[in-house]
């Protein structure tokens, strides 16, 4: 008999293949299985206004639901939206027992859904595989919790943390594959954001290209674009970075990708609102005289104002190393 643990990482990678498209709804995975463990159907987030993961998976259970368990990461919803409640659908197929990873944050669901299945005669058990469930939903859980997006700061730079050398020269200081890499954090982000001078100085088009196919993330210059530059057309906003937070999350933005120079990476720093950091370093060496720094606007007076944060993953990415920090 497979194991409920086991069931929820199935769960949980069934859930992965709806991160690209499922926002600004969560990218949630379920599984339906028998009394002996035998998985009768499977189903992840559609896109928005098209069916949740766990009418999905009943779907494929079909008539063997009746009497069934569903293994699902999130909490089910009992309010109506673009689709129908899922806890109805999941009372109306027979479902018995569900296990769910994680309540949902969600003010129109926050418990609610779980209640409404209990109400039903289901049985529920809440919090397992909890740890890895709200580590894949890190951005939908944020966004849900505060009303911001998620912020990622992405850095690629020099062992010694030089992005551009003294001639102002700076592609490609990392590989293929880490670039690649970066491509997959920009499909996960609804919103890129950069300064205006990296806007003039690059031209970068902030699209994410993975295997053919072309995402097109939000993108959102802090100053003015010029004309016919390739992020256009784009949101242009000046100001206070909070205010931008709030507007880029009230508009469904889960998660956004800071990929700004130094003066936009320093700017998202010092004001305490970079969720993450994920950094690429190749096995090389800029020196400091000439060239710029990655952080190079970022003031720390004293090792006591030291901004520190939580390794959460280290790797080889081709010839460089991905580190990736939670601030």
């Amino acid at each position: 008999m497979i194991h409920v643990d086991e069931l929820m990482a199935l769960a949980i990678e069934e859930g992965e293949k709806a991160r690209f498209h499922a926002p600004p709804n969560p990218w949630v995975g379920a599984v339906v299985v028998d009394s002996r463990g035998a998985v009768l159907g499977v189903g992840h987030t559609q896109v928005p206004g098209d069916s949740h993961a766990e009418v999905v998976a009943l779907r494929h259970a079909g008539e063997r639901a009746r009497g069934a368990t569903l293994v699902v990461t999130l909490e089910p919803c009992g309010h109506t939206g673009r689709t129908g409640p899922c806890t109805e659908a999941i009372v109306a197929a027979g479902i018995s027992t569900v296990v769910i990873g994680t309540l949902d944050p969600d003010p129109r669901v926050s418990g609610t859904g779980a209640a409404a299945l209990r109400e039903a005669g289901v049985t529920v058990t809440v919090g397992v595989g909890e740890t890895l469930v709200r580590e894949q939903l890190t951005a939908y859980l944020w966004h849900r919790t505060t009303g911001r997006p998620f912020v990622v700061l992405k850095v690629a730079s020099t062992l010694d943390g030089v992005v551009a050398m003294a001639d102002g020269s700076s592609q490609w200081i990392t590989g293929e594959a880490a670039r690649i890499d970066a491509h997959v954090l920009r499909a996960r982000s609804q919103a890129v954001i950069v300064g205006a001078g990296t806007v003039r100085r690059d031209d970068p088009r902030l699209t994410a290209r993975l295997d053919g196919v072309v995402l097109e993330p939000l993108r959102v210059v802090l100053g003015s674009a010029p004309q016919g530059s390739k992020v256009r057309p784009c949101w242009e906003r000046t100001g206070d970075l909070g205010p931008i937070l709030d507007e880029l999350g009230a508009n469904g933005v889960l998660q956004t990708l800071v990929e700004g120079g130094p003066t936009t990476a320093s700017a998202f720093v010092a004001a305490g609102l970079v969720n993450r950091v994920v950094w690429y370093v190749a096995p090389a060496v800029g020196g400091s005289i000439g060239t710029l720094g990655a952080l190079s606007e970022l003031t720390t007076t004293s090792i006591e104002a030291l901004r520190r944060g939580r390794l959460v993953d280290v790797r080889a990415v081709g010839e460089d190393v991905r580190i990736e920090l939670e601030v």
